[in-house]
């Protein structure tokens, strides 16, 4: 007799995912959410500051959601917004969304409104599921901007974490159609939708399913090597590809706790990492740079952390070396994207050439091609140009948006990365930037990341983001927006001359520098590029120093 999923789920055991991953290979987080309940209803499946889910609210509260999903009308399974803080909420969401047989669009927390009715239109959303107030904004006054902006949900669900309900409110006619019926979506059917991180333009709705992340999880896992004894801390946004692994799937198929917060906070991040015992850390590279020029990290014992994943930016060597010094934790990482899933990966295993100073091998289930400018196949040692992809990690493309697929495939089908890329012949990669993050200064294309990491190792920078800025003859230039460590000053000729001194070549050095207080950060928790490049100009001609030229 075949066995079902629910027979399945009865037989699964806390901390065993990675030994036998093919149980769960057809199983919901849902339904082994619903296994832990019966289980260990009483262990801890998310813990905060103040309190911790139990398995058991967490499946209750799924429930709660699911059913006020099944009362808004809609053909199913047609899409639902979330807007939750980053804590239990949005993972009973999530589940609940995924019993009541609807596709969870997801939305980041801090996402301003523009982007919550982008999101929303793109995906053809008219319930939203929220919290009673988020980032200090009723529930209520969100609605109203969001019909400023021609967007109007038909239903709210608000949910009350604390309390453990869901309430819908009926604000307009309901979409016609069924309530969904009992059928169960497969591990292989787009789900979740989320979206690009929104740091250079509006973001696009990226279609996932189950399988995919289940996959991802299995390969942190074993890099990892994360079992049932661990406790995880993530704190980077839970919507996006980063914080769906490391805190909605990992932890729940291994039925293990994850420590989360409604917002980053440096001081919080460091008690938390001392008070649950935490071993392995989930965070940006931004967040973990902060937590290292903290006090807080002088502050709490963090000595129980064996394991920081990091990425979403480049790792910077320096920063990671000191981490692992500090806290005797391995910098772990992958390379890939929301889209593509992993390219590559560092592990345990690795060296620490490997594992500080590249983003690892390159994962062989995901078939990686190098393509040159002309879309043909890079060969030799050492491949340099776009990555494109075809294995189990990917997404299913962008949410019913041909002209974005189109962009996105190659014509035979490879997903691309927006990335320029360099593999040697041992199979690592490393990043050298982005498509779109290059200067193009007199037709010469120069790399803001290779930029960012010479400027990050001046002792006086404590973060940075260079952007090109206007110019009349060059097209643009090179600024480098810098926040400075604590009691430093530095100026453009000064980190001219300091980069001559360490042999880089003229035209890479940054031609304006610009200081600000902190850098921003998109929804996404990466640093908000849009946002330097508008300090640059606005600081340009006031408190900019302007250094030599940087090359002709």
């Amino acid at each position: 007799m075949m066995m079902t999923n629910s027979d399945v789920a009865q037989s699964i055991v806390p901390g065993t995912f990675a030994a036998v991953p093919e149980l769960y290979e057809e199983l919901s987080v849902d339904e082994v959410v619903r296994a832990w309940a019966r289980q260990i209803p009483g262990g801890p499946a998310f813990i905060t500051t103040t309190r911790a889910t139990t398995w058991r609210e967490y499946d209750r509260l799924a429930d709660a959601i699911a059913r006020e999903l099944r009362a808004t009308g809609g053909e199913p399974p047609s899409p639902v917004a979330l807007l939750l803080p980053d804590t239990a909420g949005v993972h009973a969401a999530l589940c609940g969304c995924h019993r009541a047989g609807r596709v969870a669009a997801a939305v980041g927390a801090r996402s301003g409104v523009r982007e919550i009715a982008h999101i929303m239109s793109r995906a053809g959303a008219a319930v939203l599921v929220t919290a009673p107030s988020i980032r200090g904004r009723s529930w209520c006054d969100l609605v109203d901007q969001l019909r400023a902006r021609g967007v109007s949900p038909a239903d709210v669900v608000v949910v009350d974490e604390e309390a453990g309900t869901a309430t819908r409110h009926r604000l307009g006619v309901a979409p016609t159609g069924a309530v969904p019926s009992g059928r169960r979506f497969t591990t292989s059917e787009v789900t979740i939708l989320n979206s690009t991180s929104g740091t250079t333009g509006l973001p696009k709705v990226v279609a996932h399913n189950e399988r995919k992340w289940a996959e991802f999880s299995l390969v942190a896992a074993l890099g990892g090597r994360i079992g049932p004894d661990d406790v995880v801390c993530s704190v980077v946004p839970a919507p996006f590809g980063f914080g769906l692994w490391s805190a909605h799937f990992l932890p729940a198929l291994l039925g293990i706790p994850v420590v989360v917060t409604s917002r980053f906070d440096v001081e919080e991040t460091a008690m938390m990492i001392e008070r649950e015992r935490v071993t392995v850390l989930c965070c940006v590279s931004t967040q973990f740079k902060m937590l290292l020029r903290s006090r807080a990290v002088r502050r709490h014992d963090l000595s129980s952390l064996r394991v920081l994943y990091t990425g979403g930016e480049p790792v910077p060597y320096g920063d990671a070396r000191t981490f692992e010094e500090r806290t005797g934790a391995s910098v772990l990482q992958f390379y890939g994207s929301n889209e593509a899933g992993a390219v590559s990966r560092t592990t345990l295993d690795d060296d620490e050439e490997t594992r500080l100073r590249t983003c690892g091998h390159v994962l062989e289930s995901m078939n990686v091609r190098v393509l040159d400018d002309s879309g043909a196949d890079c060969t030799g040692r050492l491949r340099r140009g776009q990555p494109a992809v075809r294995g189990p990690l990917v997404s299913a493309g962008y949410w019913e948006d041909s002209t974005a697929n189109a962009e996105l495939y190659t014509e035979d089908g490879w997903m691309k990365l927006g990335d320029v890329v360099e593999i040697d012949d041992a199979g690592r990669v490393r990043v050298v930037g982005r498509k779109a993050d290059f200067v193009i200064r007199g037709g010469k294309n120069i790399s803001i990341v290779e930029i960012e990491g010479l400027v990050r190792g001046h002792e006086s920078v404590s973060d940075v983001a260079v952007v090109g800025v206007p110019d009349d003859l060059f097209g643009e230039r090179v600024c480098a927006v810098v926040v400075l460590a604590d009691d430093c000053r530095l100026d453009t000729e000064s980190l001219a001359n300091w980069l001559r001194s360490s042999g880089v070549t003229a035209e890479y050095l940054p031609e304006y520098l610009v200081t600000v207080d902190q850098l921003a950060v998109g929804p996404g928790g990466k640093t908000d590029r849009r946002a330097a490049h508008a300090a640059a100009v606005a600081l340009l001609g006031r408190s900019v120093s302007v250094g030599p030229s940087g090359g002709s």
